[in-house]
């Protein structure tokens, strides 16, 4: 994505698109991470002159470098089972109520800590000299500079969002080498330069500045929502839905770990308080599982007739990680169906409509639960990422939420991305706020006003709490 900012203008061009396919073996899931750079190193073919590059991806997945920054062996897919019984046995050493004070995360199977332990005693781990999370290891290969990005390694839980530095008492404690991580970065900072060789390959003209941005995607996200005050939920919805508040500090008591709340580092400071929703992948997987069938549907036409069906029929735990492995989606939602005593979706545009009021349902509990446990007000709930595209889904939100949900942008991460580098070369200045009001003013946005009487959605957060 090439971004094109000055002072009231901010364009955002896709110049080249590459596909991100996971591999499997050896009964391990990795991500094909030489293929992914090829992918950047095409994209910057394709760019053009450009002022600087800033590189975000998702959270938690590592390379480990050998002495002379060999990479030693394909990363780790967050989704691959490794991980499994690996947080009780962390428990067992530093209790789950512990392990949230110090560090604020939220328990997910495959947050770094858990990989770590379970990739410990092995030859890979032994051998490694350092740690890079994965757009630090892409920035690595362009530049040759190592360093460890702040949104990024806030997702660890090896972070203490309170300071902004590492947990090394935790980290010790579990037998975790911390000398591995390279030193800590923050949104704007200097990152290195592209390589020769790099300029070589991609016939850019040097020298090119690589900044660092907020290098975890939701951070630049949420760094790009256009909201007008403080008192905005906002959802960054892809794969993931990541659903909750922006703070100035982390919230930390032992309601909040209960609720499976969140403190990753933002940009300038934040905290972004929110839950972790499995999201789109619901569809996504539903999708992929019909067309291995040899059944394709015309996506629009499919939500189309989603939006026709009964609404709230039967509806799932949206954050349940029985839907986090891949394949047998369909299947899954309609066995939660069953366990929970619902009707089981009878075609696809009921198994999308249960996706759906599943998601907006999640939404609300969500958004419902982070102004209880921090004390903030609510008046807009902003939906960025490919879910704004999803009309039903922001139509199903905002009469979930009982709130008007703003849809837009779409590619929130890059803007994101684009608009810290922008900063950072002195293109534009301010804070948060002046990059918001950029955004409201240059960005297509779209508004959803809740309609209808409410009393379904209510009945169904009661019965989804209560399961």
């Amino acid at each position: 994505m090439v971004g094109r900012v000055a002072p009231g203008v901010l364009d955002l061009e896709e110049v080249h698109r590459f596909p991100n396919r996971p591999v499997r073996t050896a009964g391990t899931l990795h991500w094909d991470v030489l293929a992914l750079y090829r992918g950047v190193l095409d994209g910057l073919r394709a760019a053009g002159p450009v002022t600087s590059v800033g590189i975000d991806t998702w959270a938690v997945d590592y390379g480990l470098l050998a002495a002379d920054g060999t990479l030693l062996g394909n990363p780790v897919h967050y989704r691959d089972t490794r991980t499994e019984g690996v947080p009780e046995k962390v428990w067992q050493t530093m209790p789950p109520q512990e392990l949230y004070a110090a560090t604020g995360l939220q328990y997910a199977p495959f947050n770094t800590l858990y990989q770590l332990v379970a990739a410990a005693g092995t030859p890979q781990l032994a051998a490694a000299q350092q740690l890079l999370l994965m757009p630090d290891l892409i920035s690595y290969w362009l530049t040759g500079t190592a360093g460890t990005e702040l949104t990024n390694a806030s997702t660890t839980q090896l972070l203490d969002p309170r300071t902004g530095d590492w947990a090394q008492g935790i980290a010790e404690r579990l037998g975790i080498p911390m000398p591995l991580f390279a030193p800590l970065r923050r949104p704007g900072d200097p990152a290195g330069e592209l390589r020769p060789e790099v300029l070589a390959e991609t016939g850019l003209e040097g020298p090119v500045p690589v900044v660092a941005v907020g290098s975890h995607d939701t951070a630049s996200a949420v760094a790009a929502v256009p909201a007008r005050t403080d008192r905005f939920a906002y959802i960054s919805c892809g794969t993931w839905s990541l659903a909750g508040l922006e703070l100035d500090a982390p919230v930390l008591t032992e309601e909040s770990r209960a609720a499976n709340f969140t403190n990753e580092l933002g940009v300038d400071g934040t905290v972004r308080y929110l839950r972790n929703i499995m999201g789109l992948w619901l569809l996504q997987e539903s999708l992929r599982d019909w067309e291995a069938q040899g059944i394709r549907f015309d996506l629009p036409h499919l939500l189309a007739q989603a939006a026709e069906a009964a609404p709230l029929r039967s509806v799932v735990d949206a954050a349940d990680p029985v839907f986090l492995p891949p394949g047998g989606m369909p299947d899954r939602i309609a066995q939660a169906c069953r366990r929970t005593g619902q009707p089981v979706p009878r075609d696809a545009a009921e198994t999308v409509r249960c996706v759906l009021d599943s998601l907006a349902l999640a939404h609300r509990l969500a958004i419902e639960d982070a102004k209880r446990l921090s004390g903030r007000e609510v008046d807009v709930v902003h939906i960025v990422g490919g879910g704004a595209h999803n009309e039903l889904l922001c139509r199903l939100t905002a009469d979930a939420c009982g709130l008007p949900v703003v849809a837009g942008p779409a590619e929130a991460a890059a803007l994101g991305n684009v608009l810290v580098q922008a900063r950072a070369a002195g293109v534009i200045s301010g804070g948060l706020a002046d990059i918001r009001s950029l955004l409201h003013s240059t960005q297509p946005l779209r508004q959803y006003e809740p309609s209808g009487d409410s009393t379904l959605w209510e009945e169904a957060a009661c019965a989804l709490r209560s399961s």
